[in-house]
């Protein structure tokens, strides 16, 4: 069986990294961008450090700041009227998941034309390149910067969705732990626990391949050792160049080998709740492993070495309850281990979102497939 492997040709990764970009936009002869962020990175002025890089170049933008948390259609369809007012031949995308995946949407769109929900019905189903993109992160955790992934919210019917396609990989990433510095405490705290979700989830799919593994093992034991010391001190830089490459190392896994039900089952709360995807990642990635380790034990035993834990004296059972322990006291440690119903989460959602999610691209690739009745006991393991 034969494999591809998807991501950006080049990517400018650590302390002030984005000072290279300006060169490498101009060796490309790209002329006028379409900055799409949010209005908290405008107004706080960090969109700056990218602005001043560009205007040092001669290279003009205009700056599409409406994305959402949980970006929607209305954003990809906003940003998309923008770009045909500013004439800009090509998108940049600064911040985190949100921005990028905003970006990847309008990019799409741009060149192929309809609507982005016309590409989430299967896999890599544009037929044309996007417009090119360079995505700049602020986060350490979705990893969107350099995937193949981008995550749609549908306000109209509460359903958020996976579009997946090979022409959303962007021409250049950008990872500048400098831009990371200011992201506070929780939102360090949840982005990384996406990322070990990342990871974790890469690793145990169907679709894993030794390259995608090696990626994802290392991922895990780089955000295992430095999570909580970022989610400590933000100003650790050490740490946060840690977080960078970890996330990043999960994006080049999960890309690749997709995901499983812990996204399938975010997305769903994301949709119907607005609720952050990195934190229902850490309330739901203990209760999934405990389900997927019985189809797949010996994946979860190479997890706990990952994360530290001696194995050589457990027995299978012990190595994999010390595994699901160790992920547990981390969400706990960093402040994520929380439960739906606290926030806001009924019952009475629960099979309508259970449904969404089997019918979610990502639970193509979980380990053990479940049936309706099995997600919603999932999702009420965390109530």
């Amino acid at each position: 069986m034969s494999n591809v492997f998807y991501m950006p040709p080049v990517t400018l990764m650590g302390l002030n990294a984005i000072r290279l970009l300006g060169d490498e936009l101009v060796s490309r002869e790209l002329k006028k961008a379409l900055i799409v962020t949010d209005r908290v990175l405008a107004d706080t002025g960090l969109v700056n450090k990218l602005t001043d890089e560009l205007e040092a170049h001669k290279i003009s933008y205009a700056i599409f700041d409406g994305v959402q948390p949980n970006p929607t259609e209305k954003n990809i369809d906003d940003g998309l009227a923008l770009l045909a007012k500013s004439n800009a031949d090509f998108v940049i995308s600064f911040g985190g998941g949100s921005s990028h995946d905003t970006a990847k949407g309008i990019a799409l769109v741009a060149t192929n034309g309809g609507h982005i929900r016309d590409y989430s019905k299967g896999v890599h189903l544009s037929k044309k390149p996007q417009l090119p993109l360079v995505t700049v992160n602020t986060t350490a955790g979705t990893a969107s910067e350099m995937t193949v992934f981008a995550i749609v919210t549908n306000q109209e019917d509460e359903t958020k969705y996976p579009v997946v396609d090979k022409h959303f990989t962007p021409i250049i990433a950008v990872n500048d732990s400098e831009l990371m510095v200011a992201m506070p405490a929780f939102l360090t705290a949840t982005t990384g626990m996406d990322a070990l979700t990342h990871a974790i989830e890469a690793y145990v799919s169907t679709a894993a391949t030794p390259v995608t593994d090696a990626c994802a093992i290392k991922a895990i034991e780089i955000i295992v050792n430095n999570l909580k010391d970022v989610v400590d001190d933000g100003q650790n830089r050490e740490a946060r160049d840690a977080m960078q490459y970890g996330e990043y190392l999960a994006g080049m896994a999960f890309s690749n080998a997709s995901l499983g039900y812990v996204h399938s089952m975010a997305h769903q709360l994301g949709g119907v709740y607005n609720l952050s995807h990195g934190l229902c990642n850490a309330i739901l990635l203990g209760e999934v492993s405990r389900f997927n380790a019985k189809k797949v034990p010996d994946r979860f035993v190479e997890i706990a070495r990952a994360m530290g834990i001696d194995v050589s004296t457990m027995t299978q059972e012990q190595a994999i309850n010390s595994a699901i322990e160790a992920i547990e006291m981390l969400s706990q440690k960093v402040g994520t281990n929380q439960r739906l119903a606290d926030l806001g989460v009924t019952e009475d959602k629960l099979a309508f979102m259970a449904q969404n999610a089997l019918n979610d691209a990502c639970s193509l690739t979980n380990p053990r497939q479940a049936s309706l009745s099995e997600i919603i006991e999932l999702y009420k393991a965390r109530m």
